[in-house]
């Protein structure tokens, strides 16, 4: 089938078809999601799309970093549905889980599609019991969670939450976060989630926030920790060593990117400075790959009357090394986009879907992998 099993039109269909896909199958019998034969889609109508010269000109993959080892893309399978805004993806048992987002000329999907490397295949996994963009996701013990986001195009958002069980191929709802927001990073450290950052209410205002809750999987609570210096969403976030980085993002719109990178340490619940971003973006991807964090993709400009001004989509792929605090720059991404789903599976790095233009406005199917090995 070219489109997911269960596409919902109304949120009581919604509640029913979420019931009858969980039941539908486990996670070794998944059905499958046949790559799109489109790589690129418009948001307007949901139709297909040829990039344009103009278009393609907004790609940039110049970066001011030292050279490290250039690395290398490839191809593979392509997502079921051109997508983007899902905000990002996570690693699970051996799979890349990629939740709601952008497609079929709406913004509030629930779609859930799993990527098996091993088969080089899509998945149609149970839908996220509503739909949203930008939803904060990550992944522990065979469980993946989705966090708030956004039910209108980057605004208006809620405070739903949900543990997928991968074994049942099931949602459930937990306690709800603590206050709404959207674009927010979520990780988790030492048995507990962070989400971090973030864009709330007003819908019309539609701010960065730099809250900073912490939810403990086993009593079903959030609890408030010393927010993030400098409120942004749209970040990279990454943990590693009992710390949380937060790289880059925006203060409140893609117009004011930011190359701030800050790092929480558990221990005296407080933040720090590290070395800067060497290219200031937002919505971009960002992994523990090797030891070393990545950051790929993103977008930067301003929109005139909805018309893009000094457009960029990102290309950059830059990484940086925790124990000595510096940065370097590697081969860039074959197709930039922004608003991407990146997850690191084994010795690659795989990088889907995402929006080909600044802005939602056109989404893609493609779906590349970056690996240092020879």
């Amino acid at each position: 089938m070219h489109r997911r099993s269960f596409v919902l039109a109304t949120a009581a269909c919604a509640v029913t078809g979420a019931a009858r896909a969980q039941h539908a199958a486990t996670h070794d019998t998944l059905p499958a999601a046949p790559s799109s034969k489109e790589p690129y889609a418009r948001l307007q109508g949901g139709v297909p799309h040829h990039m344009t010269p103009e278009q393609e000109s907004q790609r940039v993959t110049d970066s001011p970093a030292p050279a490290g080892p250039q690395g290398r893309w490839m191809a593979r399978a392509a997502l079921p549905i051109p997508r983007s805004e899902m905000a990002w993806a996570t690693a699970a048992m051996g799979r890349m889980h990629v939740v709601g987002g952008y497609g079929e000329g709406a913004v509030n999907r629930d779609y859930h599609h799993i990527y098996d490397p091993k088969a080089d295949r899509w998945l149609d996994g149970a839908p996220l019991p509503r739909g949203a963009n930008h939803v904060a996701v990550t992944a522990e013990e065979g469980r993946v969670y989705a966090l708030g986001g956004f039910v209108e195009q980057n605004r208006r958002s809620d405070t739903h939450a949900y543990v997928y069980d991968i074994a049942a191929n099931r949602w459930t709802a937990i306690a709800p976060l603590p206050r709404p927001r959207g674009a927010a990073a979520a990780v988790m450290l030492g048995g507990s989630l962070h989400l971090i950052g973030g864009a709330s209410e007003p819908a019309a205002e539609r701010a960065s926030v730099g809250w900073h809750e912490v939810y403990d999987p086993k009593a079903d609570r959030w609890t408030a920790r010393k927010p993030l210096p400098g409120a942004r969403d749209h970040v990279g976030c990454v943990s590693h060593g009992n710390q949380i980085h937060v790289i880059g993002g925006r203060f409140n719109t893609f117009e004011y990117n930011t190359d701030l990178h800050h790092v929480y340490l558990p221990t005296r619940d407080t933040w720090e400075l590290r070395s800067p971003l060497p290219t200031a973006r937002s919505g971009h991807g960002l992994v523990v790959y090797r030891g070393r964090f990545f950051a790929m993709g993103g977008e930067g400009g301003f929109l005139v009357g909805g018309v893009p001004r000094q457009a960029k989509v990102f290309g950059q792929m830059e990484s940086y090394d925790p124990v000595d605090d510096t940065w370097q720059r590697h081969a860039p991404m074959t197709t930039p986009r922004h608003a991407v789903g990146a997850a690191v599976i084994g010795d690659f790095i795989y990088v889907a879907g995402g929006g080909a233009v600044l802005g939602g406005a056109v989404q893609s199917a493609v779906h590349e992998a970056f690996t240092l090995e020879g």
